[in-house]
């Protein structure tokens, strides 16, 4: 580079806007990937400045859906899943946990950010005895992603669906209602179904949640941190699983947890009687 010159251009696929950070490339920073912008970077950074433990926090959610994934399709049944908000692939993704136990598992991945849409081919890579697709789609409009013809090519709405919300719920504005659009997904759902959410909550650390969200919203993204019970209503009349509605990191943990409250998420998976 020659003196005086500037940093190099960044250059994103189409449809991407690098001006404007996405929770897809954020979260992608924070667990160690490459396909992130400045922006993304300077808002994660933010958030981390906020939050110490944001990086660990980051983690702990992934750990989650794996867990997530290998109870419902070992001791629930499951075999067919519908992840909206998946982000960009980190291995192992959801259809490699599920297909692991039962190879026959079939699995639709929903997202907004056109550059998740560059790396479907990596969510597409399935045991041939069962199926992956991706969908682009939002989740402020349910009937989209239900009435899809990926979807319903590749799930069967009359036999039990998990459907995953993994750090998606808290980009919905209140005044989104996001409780009716995930009761649309929850209606859509046979007997049997299981709805697994994670959500940021400012319940364990409130003045660190608050800078987080704070610094987020400067950079003109929504982020909402919900209270226990305001997550809770996600689940409606669905049964939940033991041990219910907990920290991120109590949800069936492979090992001895230190301290579940240092990561600030709660996490529940939900049965449909």
């Amino acid at each position: 580079m020659t003196e005086g010159s500037s940093a190099p251009t960044e250059v994103a696929p189409p449809g991407v806007n690098i001006n404007v950070p996405h929770s897809a490339r954020i979260y992608d920073y924070w667990l160690g990937g490459k396909d992130n912008f400045a922006v993304d970077r300077a808002v994660g950074e933010a958030i981390i400045q906020a939050i110490p433990g944001m990086k660990y926090m980051a983690g702990e959610n992934r750990k989650f859906v794996h867990r997530a994934a290998r109870d419902l399709v070992a001791k629930e049944g499951i075999r067919q899943f519908l992840d909206i908000g998946t982000g960009i692939p980190t291995r192992p993704n959801l259809h490699e946990i599920a297909q692991q136990i039962a190879p026959e598992t079939r699995v639709v991945y929903v997202d907004n950010d056109p550059i998740v849409l560059v790396h479907a081919r990596a969510l597409m890579i399935s045991d041939p005895a069962g199926r992956s697709e991706y969908i682009a789609a939002d989740i402020r409009k349910p009937r989209s992603i239900l009435d899809d013809p990926a979807l319903r090519d590749t799930l069967d709405l009359t036999q039990p669906v998990g459907l995953t919300l993994i750090a998606i719920l808290m980009l919905l504005a209140d005044t989104d209602d996001p409780w009716t659009k995930v009761a649309e997904l929850r209606d859509a759902l046979p007997s049997g179904s299981c709805l697994a959410i994670t959500h940021p909550t400012a319940d364990f650390n409130p003045a660190e949640v608050d800078a987080a969200v704070a610094a987020a919203t400067g950079a003109g993204m929504t982020l909402v941190a919900r209270n226990r019970e305001a997550v809770e209503r996600f689940f409606g009349d669905w049964e939940l699983l033991e041990p219910g509605l907990v920290p991120v990191s109590a949800w069936r943990p492979d090992g001895k947890v230190e301290n579940p409250e240092a990561a600030y998420y709660w996490s529940g998976v939900a049965r449909k009687p």
